[in-house]
């Protein structure tokens, strides 16, 4: 019997006020990754994917999940509910913390969801946000000093209120210590950030992460800014 694929888990936190594409955006990336790479073996070309229906029983390459403070529906920003798959209380050991932005003064103040972002952060191997998400990482400690972007209308606040962050303007998403930690602009640019995760996550395991990725976005119809 063959063992089973490698594959990865990815966390995202999920929060009251949180924009919804934030959200989405990567949980669309990463899902449709995994359809993509099933579908194909990471071998075949994008015109193919269409005859070659996803097997049920393969297991995912991306196994992605969400994670808030309880696990009652969480209101995103303009109203849509989301039902989170687990609450803070589970003990996920994640390979991917992605943290979404929106209007996060609740969550940036919230003791336990800085304390469950540290605690995730600290067990994976890589941590990324999406526009003000970076506030979040930021007052959790896990943005100390690192270069680190955000949406541009947000971009001299987090300069203001974390001076010792190293702030970019202009650039679509930050990767710093060797990729382990990523930060994005607004909405688009984190599934911009989210495609070069793909890429970057998948290359560990051998796979052409470059090719999956260029296939994700083609899947998605999604004109993907390849480079910051």
């Amino acid at each position: 019997m063959n063992a089973a694929p490698a594959h990865f888990t990815v966390a995202l936190l999920a929060f009251d006020g949180m924009e919804a594409l934030d959200f989405a955006g990567p949980f669309e990336v990463f899902t449709t990754a995994s359809r993509v790479h099933a579908r194909t073996g990471n071998t075949e070309a994008p015109s193919d994917i269409a005859d070659n229906p996803i097997s049920e029983s393969a297991k995912a390459l991306f196994d992605v999940k969400s994670y808030a403070n309880t696990c009652r529906a969480v209101q995103a920003r303009a109203g849509l509910r989301v039902l989170p798959d687990a609450d803070f209380t589970s003990p996920p050991v994640a390979d991917l913390l992605l943290v979404p932005g929106g209007v996060v003064d609740r969550a940036r103040h919230c003791a336990t969801t800085l304390a469950w972002v540290r605690r995730l952060h600290g067990n994976s191997r890589w941590t990324a946000s999406v526009c003000t998400g970076a506030f979040i990482l930021a007052a959790a400690g896990v943005l100390t000093d690192q270069p680190a972007t955000t949406h541009w209308e947000d971009l001299a606040d987090l300069q203001q209120q974390f001076p010792a962050l190293d702030v970019r303007s202009g650039v679509r998403w930050v990767a710093t210590g060797g990729e382990r930690l990523v930060t994005s602009a607004g909405i688009s640019a984190g599934i911009d950030m989210s495609l070069h995760l793909v890429a970057t996550m998948a290359g560990t395991l051998g796979y052409d992460g470059m090719a999956l990725a260029e296939r994700t976005a083609r899947q998605m119809d999604h004109a993907w800014t390849r480079h910051p």
